[in-house]
């Protein structure tokens, strides 16, 4: 005999609530500006007027003394807008907050405080392995420069190094050009009458696309190589108008390369060194008193005849070619460069303070995952972790198993 079911009184079909993510309340946050001691690095992560806006929201901000001299940005400045001058480099890095216009060095990790955030750049191709292993170990949460992405989903400090880079580019090439610089003579751009004068812009990228824009509004004739066809295209449908494109054939490079008397190397890898693809022969081909600006020198340079130089002495002449190859061009109009990566950051710590600090943050905005690579201690950037061999862990897994 079969049992009838017993439903209670108490028991109803009535909707339970859904659990809602409630937004934290904000946070006052301590942020901490130390002086750059790296070599040629003349730019500071926030300028003064950033400063300003972070102090009118309620958070604190401490600079060390002459932070900001190398963008001319004096002491005065940042303290007439709020922030406090401290004297003492390991007070500022006593702030749960340091950002940084150069990687974090051995020379820091003594002063880095557990659970710290840091937002620097990375230069993953001078990273050392020490370096990783402390940060991790002192539980460090770090966002880096070159991979921080923006909700566009492009990288906005990359971008605008690289626009500067570009741009300078032009104006490095005009000024070395000059017969009072050992140059050929001749004015970059030309005037009526007279053949434009010939650049070569090697890699469509950002960079060779600014170089590419400043050379023809100065009327210069521009050629432009790259491997890949994409950027090309994109390089054409970004100036307005097509140009003389090529993809990286070596006769073809090294005929143009003979009768330029510009060539800007502007090709990088992602990760690692960026591929050589003018050899010394196609160098000494090229006209006396030309000049070549690799701007790839930060990962190498792409001119077999290239060497590091600084902005002290920025060129050397091989083969009766001017070479200039500065690594950090931006830092040489760190002025702009400093405006440039303040524009990103003031507002993102504005976001870390509205959403209660940068865990809450990067659980609603999931681009701010692109540019962290240690979450508290753990590696969650998978090259790093190929490169020397570290345990990797995957970002979001660490944030589900903390909510």
């Amino acid at each position: 005999m079969a049992v009838k079911p017993y439903i209670s009184t108490s028991f109803n079909y009535e909707t339970l609530e859904e659990k809602l993510d409630v937004k934290p309340v904000g946070s006052r946050l301590c942020i901490g500006i130390p002086k750059e001691f790296a070599f040629q690095e003349n730019r500071v992560s926030l300028t003064p007027d950033a400063v300003g806006v972070l102090v009118s929201n309620g958070h604190e901000v401490m600079v060390e003394h002459d932070a900001g001299d190398g963008s001319h940005f004096p002491d005065r400045d940042y303290s007439e807008a709020g922030a406090r001058i401290v004297y003492d480099k390991a007070e500022v890095f006593k702030c749960p907050i340091i950002v940084k216009s150069a990687p974090v060095v051995m020379e820091d990790i003594p002063d880095l405080q557990m659970n710290q955030l840091i937002i620097s750049p990375i230069h993953h191709s001078a990273l050392r392995k020490e370096v990783v292993e402390k940060m991790m170990e002192k539980k460090i949460t770090a966002i880096s420069f070159e991979n921080l992405k923006d909700d566009s989903g492009s990288y906005p400090i990359v971008r605008s190094m690289s626009e500067i880079a570009g741009s300078a580019v032009m104006l490095i090439a005009g000024q070395y050009l000059s017969s009072f610089n050992h140059g050929k003579g001749v004015l970059l751009g030309g005037i009526s009458g007279i053949p434009p004068t010939k650049v070569v812009v090697i890699g469509a990228g950002i960079v060779g696309e600014c170089a590419t824009r400043n050379a023809l509004a100065l009327g210069s004739s521009v050629k432009v190589f790259d491997n890949n066809v994409f950027r090309l295209k994109q390089l054409e449908n970004n100036l307005g108008h097509r140009v003389w494109t090529s993809v990286l054939e070596p006769k073809i490079l090294a005929k143009q390369l003979k009768t330029c008397e510009v060539a800007v190397g502007a090709l990088s890898n992602e990760y690692g060194r960026a591929p050589v693809v003018v050899t010394e022969r196609m160098v000494a081909d090229m006209r006396p008193g030309s000049i070549i600006i690799d701007v790839a020198i930060d990962r190498g340079g792409c001119f077999e005849t290239s060497e590091l130089t600084s902005h002290e002495k920025p060129t050397f002449v091989q083969h009766n070619v001017i070479h200039y190859c500065v690594p950090n061009i931006p830092s040489g109009f760190a002025r702009t460069a400093s405006q440039a990566i303040s524009n990103v950051l003031m507002p993102l710590l504005l976001k870390i303070g509205e959403e209660g600090g940068v865990e809450e943050l990067i659980w609603h905005n999931f681009y701010l995952r692109e540019g962290i690579y240690l979450f508290h201690g753990a590696l969650t950037d998978f090259y790093i972790s190929q490169k020397f061999e570290l345990k990797f862990t995957d970002l979001n897994l660490l944030i589900a198993s903390k909510r």
